[in-house]
């Protein structure tokens, strides 16, 4: 399988870059294809231009401004994402790649009617998160109501495409956890990862 593997960090040596780096070799190994997309290193530019919103529900929507990050997208196979929360939200370098990259025509078609989008992305058929947060988990699930999966399980991956393998795995109060949680953490990562 194409797997894009997005990395939303900008520190180089963060545990979010460990991560991504356990994923990816762990992918590697099982025979996967990995595009290690570091959002951070590569430059990308996560403001939607105002001619890209001008456009957006225009018929045709041209994607070229966020190229080659669109193609990558498109040649996916599976899409694994990694990075922190903050505020209980995305970084906004991520939040970026989805509005510039998740465009009209790529992952979804307007409808003209104005009823439901129809998703377009069918060649993604994995969607996984490996996330941190620095609240304890009853905080993000029983406090906030776990907004960043709901954002990504119902408001992304449903949308765009359908029948998706969806998971998302997080470290839980990592602004407490001690060098054996990290490392317990990422022996878990690489588990998971072994059955994609």
């Amino acid at each position: 399988m194409r797997i894009l593997l997005v990395l939303a960090h900008p520190l180089e040596e963060s545990f979010a870059a460990s991560v991504a780096d356990t994923v990816r070799r762990r992918l590697e190994a099982n025979g996967h294809a990995v595009d290690l997309l570091d959002l951070y290193r590569e430059g990308f530019d996560p403001r939607l231009t105002p001619s890209e919103r001008a456009r957006y529900f225009e018929p045709g929507y041209d994607p070229s401004d966020a190229e080659p990050f669109v193609s990558r997208l498109k040649e996916a196979e599976g899409l694994v994402l990694v990075f922190p929360q903050w505020w209980f939200n995305f970084p906004a370098i991520l939040k970026g790649f989805f509005d510039r990259v998740f465009a009209p025509g790529v992952a979804f078609e307007n409808d003209p009617a104005g009823g439901r989008i129809q998703p377009r992305l069918g060649n993604i058929r994995l969607f996984w998160a490996f996330t941190t947060t620095g609240s304890p988990w009853w905080v993000v699930h029983l406090y906030m109501g776990n907004p960043v999966k709901r954002l990504l399980k119902r408001g992304i991956a449903a949308f765009c495409a359908k029948g998706l393998d969806f998971r998302m795995v997080s470290l839980h109060d990592m602004d407490r956890a001690s060098e054996e949680n990290r490392k317990a953490h990422l022996a878990r990562v690489e588990r998971l990862a072994g059955r994609i």
